[in-house]
């Protein structure tokens, strides 16, 4: 259901996902941070949802306009923060979504996730690398010797959890925009229709285990 034209309806529900990003993150501001300035947020789970909707291109302009908001109203981080915001939430749903776009089942998503989960892993730990040392004013080989310890699994644990978020919610979310024709109805396959007990199952242990990982990692368990 990728739609680029700016009417209406479009521009509502875009500015309403970019509204519930940005709500997400700063309630999210009461989970506690990994390494004192990593700080899980769900809206990158939002986002995918929405371009599971519109399509590549509108998570782009999401992820742009939530991290612009974020930047301008409460975050400490300024351009350096929104730049990694942007590349983290990108990496992560551009290869979700372009797959999804192409093979619209549970299939289809599942695989895209994992994929945006891997992509975001690894782009982290790059540009990590490369940016971190000028937020963090310290030496890059600080930043080195946090890359597997630190910054890997933190990544790779809020990529699963923001995934399993996803497939939990979005086939009630895009159900209901539907039922208030917000948006069209799918002409596409998507598999299967109706509640699908397995791949709900799946979904759920996805979002528990990377759950569970994160209050480990964080210090909880």
């Amino acid at each position: 259901m990728s739609n680029t034209k700016f009417s209406p309806k479009y521009i509502a529900v875009v500015a309403m996902f970019t509204a519930l990003a940005f709500v997400s993150v700063v309630i999210a501001k009461v989970i506690p941070n990994v390494a004192g300035f990593l700080s899980y947020e769900p809206k990158d789970s939002v986002i995918a949802i929405a371009g599971f909707i519109f399509g590549p291109l509108s998570s782009v302009l999401i992820s742009i306009l939530v991290s612009l908001i974020e930047m301008l109203t409460i975050s400490t981080t300024g351009p350096i923060g929104f730049a990694m915001n942007v590349i983290a939430t990108c990496a992560f749903v551009l290869p979700a979504t372009v797959i999804y776009k192409k093979n619209r089942t549970r299939k289809g998503a599942l695989v895209g996730l994992f994929l945006g989960m891997i992509c975001m892993t690894v782009c982290m730990i790059l540009w990590n690398y490369i940016l971190t040392p000028l937020y963090m004013k310290v030496d890059r080989s600080t930043v080195v010797n946090m890359l597997v310890p630190v910054f890997l699994p933190f990544n790779l644990i809020k990529g699963g959890i923001n995934a399993g978020i996803t497939l939990l919610l979005y086939k009630p979310i895009v159900t209901a925009l539907r039922k208030a024709r917000l948006v069209e109805p799918s002409k596409e396959s998507t598999g299967k229709a109706g509640f699908n007990l397995g791949f709900f199952l799946v979904s759920l242990a996805v979002l528990v285990t990377f759950v569970v990982a994160f209050l480990g990692l964080i210090g909880v368990i």
